[in-house]
């Protein structure tokens, strides 16, 4: 039985419809030109100018070759070329095919030199089109940025981006897999001074178009530098309203005075490793009470002010059984977590040589995370709840809409590829804990075209804020949502998320205080994201998505795309080498030893305690085997390891074959070698020639 509020609600929408239709037509006639607002130099974009890279399959692209990429880059690290080859030449790139075979989607591509190679990108073919066929388009084309956009055929050429990414220091206190970064074995530190943070966060902000987007600290683990705080504090006084760290969360899970001063310096949320619920689940990382530390630091954060985005790097048959879990923790402690981010594997770091066999065993992909979704929690639908990271561009151009020429700062933006990223809402009741997606009572994609619309018009703030509310209430359905939501409640989800009215929901900027944060955090309802990010490897690389990164590293040589620094032709490695602070060794006398936790060691933690709501069941579950029970290696240690066993292997059955054929089947060796003995084996002495008894 429905309550009476969802008829009321019923009967507006159909109001909404038909006033909508009249709306629309009366908006459509004349509409404005778009304005030039004061962060950017270009006119914001009506919809159909908005450039997209080729979609749909079969299709080519420009990718590369793993082999040529990893002889190439070992050129330039050893002196043998000149790193400007990446400005001028088209290193190890070769054309692919994306296409359907077998109803997957799979890039496929030959190197003249090295040969075939195939990967799969999608296990749905319909969840591909899906995603593909609702990508609004690229942001404005960026502009006044030579001096961070220049990388070759790496450039990143649309937007600003979304979250800037500064890694403090390469060094880190795990040894985990995967690492795409190959943290504690290059041999050498690379840590940002105080003058080159300074300098990254200060040249961020002067390109165009200058949007308002998040700055990630990140390693290595970003709490080992000197400086992670003075970092924070700087960034949120120059204009950086979201301050995060992507953290394994060890020194905050020991320090709660450390999350505290965290807090006060800025940090607003901390990106937090999460690979399961229980200690087994997290065990591959090889620290013992893994997850005793991620409860507490979630513990530390939160009480101080800092919103916990758990983070689970995805492995195939390593932790994907951990999908519905992680989101049932999420579901069952709605006030203390309010985002998901899970992370395909991407085979990188110390992961980029691996097997073949390892490679398809592990592979994981958003299908298979919108799949595990489903099957796993009996939420979402893959090609109904899930959408392009991307989809919330034309509510950010509504927004840009809305502010006006005279904003200082544009609209947060994602205009990354559909094939990048995805994303699935929630709406959940923090006092019954109902969770629907969404899209399940929100017909999204009429709802984007029908802000389009608006968009397009180019209309003033009244008449924009006007169009969205119809949009909102005519593509509504009172009777999927959550039983207590009311359409007053969607209307307040938007206004608070993009700022609209201006109302005071709680300052995210400069002066924050824990007063503002309990007013965000006071709604009864919560709009949870559920996201997946998939980073790019040399197996499935495609250029069209690295000049639309989203997620830019700021580095010593500009701002390169994150897939183009951690793999592709790998400028991490050439960056970090070249602006080395010092060899392990000369750091090691100067500094000494940092610690690493590894080998199954405990953190030693003050307090365990936590006030977390855990499912006992999920905490008790051992680790996965799959990988096991089917004899595949599980990390690029287990493959080396394995390597050698079989290297020895090998050259012990080729001695004893060798001293088979030699005393047995007496063939010859070879004179020059040296004669080889049988342990054990002597031959019969023959009697002394006079010893012989006469016949």
């Amino acid at each position: 039985m429905h309550r009476p509020h969802k008829y009321v609600e019923k009967a507006l929408v159909y109001a909404a419809k038909g006033a909508w239709a009249v709306f629309d037509t009366l908006n459509q006639i004349k509409p404005n030109p778009s304005f030039t607002p004061k962060w950017s130099d270009q006119p914001l974009l009506k919809s159909w100018q908005k450039v997209k890279p080729p979609l749909g399959w079969p299709r080519e692209t420009d990718s590369l070759c793993p082999t040529c990429v990893r002889e190439a880059r070992q050129a330039i690290l050893d002196g043998r070329k000149p790193v400007e080859d990446l400005l001028h030449e088209k290193v190890g790139e070769i054309k692919a095919t994306i296409l359907e075979r077998d109803g997957k989607i799979l890039m496929v591509k030959d190197c003249p030199v090295h040969g075939h190679f195939e990967d799969v990108m999608s296990i749905d073919t319909a969840f591909f089109q899906h995603l593909e066929e609702n990508f609004p388009g690229s942001d404005i084309r960026a502009h006044s940025d030579a001096h961070l956009h220049n990388h070759g055929s790496s450039t990143i050429k649309y937007g600003r981006g979304a979250v800037l990414t500064i890694d403090l220091t390469n060094r880190c206190n795990m040894m985990c897999d995967p690492c795409f970064m190959d943290a504690n074995q290059v041999g050498f530190v690379h840590e940002l001074t105080w003058d080159d943070i300074k300098t990254l966060l200060d040249n961020a902000i002067s390109l165009k178009p200058r949007r308002q987007l998040s700055v990630q600290f990140s390693g290595g683990e970003p709490t080992l530098s000197p400086y992670f705080l003075d970092a924070c504090r700087y960034a949120k006084k120059v204009g950086y309203n979201s301050v995060q760290a992507a953290t394994n969360g060890i020194e905050f899970a020991k320090s709660p005075e450390f999350a505290r001063a965290a807090a006060e310096a800025g940090l607003r949320f901390a990106y937090l490793q999460f690979d399961g619920i229980g200690n087994a689940a997290n065990s591959h990382r090889l620290v013992g009470n893994l997850f005793d530390v991620k409860l507490r630091a979630i513990e530390n954060l939160w009480s101080n002010g800092v919103d916990i985005v758990p983070v689970t790097t995805i492995v195939n048959g390593v932790n994907n059984e951990q999908v519905g879990r992680i989101i049932k923790f999420a579901l069952d402690n709605p006030k203390k977590i309010s985002f998901l981010s899970f992370q395909p594997v991407s085979f990188t770091g110390r992961d980029e040589e691996i097997t073949d066999e390892r490679r398809q065993a592990q592979r994981y992909t958003l299908s298979h995370l919108a799949h595990d979704v489903k099957t796993q929690t009996g939420i979402g639908e893959p090609s109904r709840d899930w959408f392009p990271l991307s989809f919330i561009g034309t509510f950010g151009d509504w927004a840009d809409l809305v502010h006006g020429p005279q904003a200082e700062w544009g609209n947060l933006a994602c205009g990354c590829h559909p094939n990048c990223g995805v994303g699935m809402a929630m709406m959940i009741d923090k006092e019954t804990k109902e969770a629907v997606p969404v899209t399940a009572f929100m017909n999204a994609p009429q709802m984007a075209r029908d802000v389009a619309r608006v968009n397009d018009a180019g209309r003033g703030k009244t008449l924009s804020i006007l169009g969205m509310a119809l949009a909102i209430a005519k593509n509504y359905d009172p009777f999927k949502a959550p039983t207590h939501f009311k359409i007053n409640d969607m209307l307040q989800r938007f206004d608070k998320a993009f700022g609209a009215t201006r109302r005071d929901y709680g300052k995210v900027g400069e002066g924050r205080t824990m007063a503002d944060v309990e007013r965000r955090r006071g709604d009864r309802f919560l709009f949870m994201f559920i996201a997946g990010m998939w980073f790019q490897d040399l197996f499935n690389y495609d250029f069209r998505r690295t000049e639309r990164c989203i997620i830019p590293y700021a580095t010593q040589m500009g701002e390169i795309s994150f897939c183009a620094y951690n793999t592709g032709i790998g400028w991490r490695n050439i960056v970090e080498k070249m602006h080395m602070t010092a060899t392990l060794a000369k750091w090691y006398e100067e500094h000494g030893r940092h610690e690493i936790i590894a080998g199954n060691k405990n953190v030693p933690l003050p307090s365990v305690e936590h006030s977390l709501t855990l499912d006992p069941e999920a905490v008790a579950v051992r680790k996965q085997t799959d990988l096991d029970e089917a004899g595949i290696a599980k990390t690029a240690r287990d493959e080396k390891l394995r390597a050698r066993d079989e290297a020895k292997k090998r050259l012990e059955h080729e001695r004893m074959m060798k001293l088979y054929k030699e005393h047995f089947l007496q063939v010859p060796g070879n004179k020059d070698e040296p004669v080889l003995q049988i342990q054990g084996i002597k031959s019969k002495p023959k009697p002394a020639e006079e010893e012989v008894a006469a016949p």
